[in-house]
């Protein structure tokens, strides 16, 4: 959200200590925005989140806001991804991306058995959980107790960090006429191992490197299908009965991350705004703030970033207020919510992308914020969830009276 500006659409209902709770995390996301933007350089160096970075978030409860509160959690809605990623996109799109996908894992992980969740929280409610959903990566097959996982996973943010990693796999059957499995299986650290891959240009500071299993057992009580994740109860219920561990998981995971290409867009508005209010042209000396088209560029990304921002707020909202109403989204709706999470990111996209063009020689500097904003939000833009071409086609042909294509929803 833009500096000083509150969400548009209201906070989340709910007792009034859970408005306070919210208000507050807010403030604490919004006081440390400008020592995670001073470190941006120094983050993009060392290709992962610098150790007093991490730290701010653990110290300002920022991992634990989906966490229930049994164990100590905010347990704020699911809105409040939106809201903070906004705000910490603002000072680094990496901070911003790794935040938002472990403290997601926190809000997955109550939708396990009991058993799972003791077993992790119960060491170390702080503990981060990295992740990788990638399902043919991998290969799981049934035996007694539970699975045997195998297979090499890329892309798992923030993973030098975690304990555990939530790893995404096809389970193998005899009979492939049986249909696909698919299932989520939680791991400690000791049974993967992490690669050193992540060498990209954007999105440099998340460390999201590959992951490998060779041959791991995983209890059944460790894993979960994502038949469970679809909306309404999960296994996690009896003991996390908030609306909030009844999402549809897979329906609504462009908005675990769709917040950080807000902040990362916002940032490059304010910052393309303060420049040119002040900039000279090179070749007449005329004010850049004078020209129709500047002023024009300025009013149509902003457009672009508050319509984004009112799409992603909106659908998150709607989906909490189904999930207290004990209504499980029909197809059409998943379908939009995805389609609404991939469009809503590339208009922040399309908007860095016009203002970088609008800036000229200046944004080719790799000592401004600017082309690193620019990196960041196509690196962001080229996630599955946010690639419109396949949501896009998904929602068209539900609309059209064929079966979803995605089967994960």
């Amino acid at each position: 959200m833009a500096p000083g500006q509150e969400p548009s659409m209201g906070q989340p209902t709910g007792p009034e200590s859970g408005e306070r709770a919210y208000a507050a995390m807010l403030a604490k996301t919004r006081a440390l925005v400008p020592r995670l933007r001073e470190r941006s350089v120094r983050t993009e160096e060392l290709r992962h989140l610098p150790p007093e970075t991490e730290q701010d978030l653990h110290d300002a409860g920022l991992f634990r806001m989906l966490q229930p509160r049994r164990i100590g959690g905010a347990e704020l809605d699911y809105v409040a991804l939106i809201d903070c990623a906004d705000l910490l996109g603002q000072a680094d799109a990496s901070v911003a991306w790794n935040f938002a996908n472990l403290a997601s894992h926190h809000w997955m992980l109550g939708m396990f058995e009991q058993k799972a969740q003791d077993l992790v929280w119960g060491r170390d409610p702080d503990t981060l959980i990295a992740s990788s959903f990638i399902f043919p990566a991998g290969r799981a097959t049934k035996v007694d107790g539970g699975y045997r996982l195998h297979g090499s996973w890329p892309f798992s943010s923030g993973v030098a960090s975690c304990e555990w990693n939530m790893l995404a796999s096809v389970v193998s059957t005899d009979d492939e006429a049986d249909g696909i499995e698919y299932r989520i299986f939680l791991l400690p650290k000791g049974d993967y191992r992490v690669l050193d891959t992540w060498n990209v240009a954007g999105l440099r500071g998340t460390g999201s490197c590959d992951v490998e299993v060779r041959d791991a057992f995983v209890a059944d009580h460790m894993t979960v299908t994502v038949g469970e994740l679809i909306g309404g109860r999960t296994p996690g219920s009896k003991i996390n009965p908030n609306p909030l561990y009844a999402l549809p998981v897979f329906s609504l995971f462009p908005y675990v991350l769709s917040g950080v290409a807000l902040g990362n867009a916002q940032a490059c508005l304010n910052d393309y705004v303060e420049v040119v209010r002040h900039r000279i042209s090179t070749y007449n000396r005329a004010k850049l703030s004078d020209f129709q088209s500047t002023q024009i560029k300025i009013a149509e990304a902003s457009a672009k970033i508050d319509a984004a921002r009112l799409i992603m707020r909106s659908a998150c909202i709607d989906a909490m207020e189904d999930a207290r109403r004990g209504h499980v989204p029909d197809m059409a709706a998943k379908t939009r919510y995805r389609r609404d999470g991939a469009f809503s990111v590339n208009l922040c996209t399309d908007a860095v992308s016009m203002l970088f063009a609008a800036s000229g020689a200046r944004g080719l500097f790799t000592t401004g914020v600017l082309q690193r904003q620019f990196r960041d939000a196509h690196a962001i833009n080229s996630h599955l969830a946010f690639n419109f071409d396949a949501a896009g086609t998904n929602y068209g042909r539900v609309a059209l009276g064929l079966p979803s294509e995605n089967l994960t929803l």
